[in-house]
C-alpha cells in the first residue's frame, strides 16, 4: 500500500534560469505554479493571487514574502500564509527539491 501523501518530483528548470529575476512560471501537470528565488532559497506557489484571478508573477519578493504587483496583497513563500490584505485567503504551496544544476517541484500523486 502506498502513502497518500507521496509526492513525485518534476524537474522544472536549471537554477540559473532564476538568476535574472527570481521568479518563473510554470505549468506542471496542469497546475500553474510561481517558482521563486529569494536569496539562496527556493519556493513554489500558487501562480494565481488569491484576492483575484492575477499572476503573482513580478510581484517583490523580500525576506521570505511575495507581493502581489497589482493590488498589494502579501504572502510567506515558505508557507503560503496570507499577510497582508486585501488577500485573506492562503496560497497554495509545493514541495521544492534543488540539486546542484536543476529545481524540481513536488506534485502529490
Amino acid at each position: 500500500m502506498t502513502d497518500i501523501n507521496e509526492e513525485k518530483f518534476y524537474v522544472v528548470a536549471a537554477k540559473s534560469e532564476l538568476d535574472a529575476t527570481g521568479q518563473m512560471h510554470v505549468d506542471l501537470n496542469g497546475e500553474q505554479i510561481l517558482l521563486c528565488k529569494d536569496g539562496d532559497e527556493y519556493y513554489a506557489i500558487a501562480y494565481m493571487c488569491s484576492h483575484e484571478e492575477f499572476g503573482l508573477e513580478g510581484g517583490t519578493i523580500n525576506n521570505g514574502c511575495i507581493t502581489c504587483p497589482y493590488h498589494g496583497a502579501e504572502f510567506r513563500l515558505k508557507t503560503g500564509e496570507v499577510l497582508a490584505p486585501p488577500a485573506y485567503e492562503n496560497i497554495k504551496t509545493y514541495s521544492v527539491r534543488t540539486d546542484e544544476d536543476n529545481i524540481s517541484i513536488g506534485l502529490a500523486e
